[in-house]
């Protein structure tokens, strides 16, 4: 039997990890940081690394930071890894479910602090309790996304520009540059002050259709020798 002594020890020796995130490059993740921070001191815990991804979307299964956490996690430089909420990690069901399977099988505990949210072998009622969180954070997703959509709408209704404002060039010299000179896309892009893709698909969107059916040789005396006859 393990007394609490030993079991106060080993807590103590846990490292874990931060994962904080925000959608927009506006943001800041100070705050979760912070309380993530006060999480981990307050418990003795070491702190084994923060991991801030700034301008990605939960929906994203991948984002820089998320990537070097799994891929530590997988060289187990740390025994959990914390999160200020659920939905700050994931808000696909699909993607949490698979992201905190990973983990687990890495021998990784994973704790969202203000949902009391811990995957612990111990807390039995923990695999319940992700699976409705997760199931809530898809579902405000797509109530965010739905909101955000109406006001696209309602400003276009208003007559405003929405979306990125389209960039003013010479197509036609994308295409001299081109097919005249030979440049590269890179080079094209340079050039005119543009990106490489924009030259491409410029570039495509200014060319002529072209006919790509030909006849076979078959076909073709088929058709002189009808031509003959008549």
């Amino acid at each position: 039997m393990v007394d609490v002594c030993t079991i106060t020890m080993y807590d103590n020796a846990m490292c874990c990890a931060i994962y904080a995130r925000v959608s927009t490059t506006d943001q800041n993740c100070e705050m979760q940081l912070r309380e993530l921070r006060e999480y981990i001191s307050r418990r003795g815990w070491q702190n084994a690394g923060e991991y801030v991804d700034t301008g990605f979307s939960g929906a994203k299964a991948s984002r820089p930071a998320l990537d070097r956490l799994m891929g530590d996690a997988a060289r187990r430089k740390f025994d959990c890894v914390a999160v200020w909420k659920l939905d700050r990690f994931g808000r696909s069901v699909l993607s949490l479910s698979q992201q905190v399977a990973t983990l687990t099988s890495h021998g990784v505990r994973f704790i969202a602090t203000t949902q009391g949210l811990d995957t612990d072998q111990s807390n039995p009622g923990s695999a319940l309790l992700f699976n409705v969180l997760s199931a809530v954070a898809e579902v405000e997703r797509s109530i965010i996304r739905e909101r955000v959509m109406c006001g696209i709408r309602a400003a276009q209704a208003a007559g405003k520009v929405v979306g990125r404002p389209k960039r003013i060039f010479r197509r036609d010299e994308v295409v001299r540059l081109r097919d005249v000179e030979g440049l590269s896309w890179r080079a094209i892009g340079k050039k005119i002050g543009i990106p490489a893709m924009t030259a491409l698909d410029s570039y495509h969107q200014s060319a002529p259709p072209t006919c790509t059916e030909t006849a076979s040789p078959g076909q073709s005396k088929k058709a002189q020798k009808r031509s003959t006859v008549s």
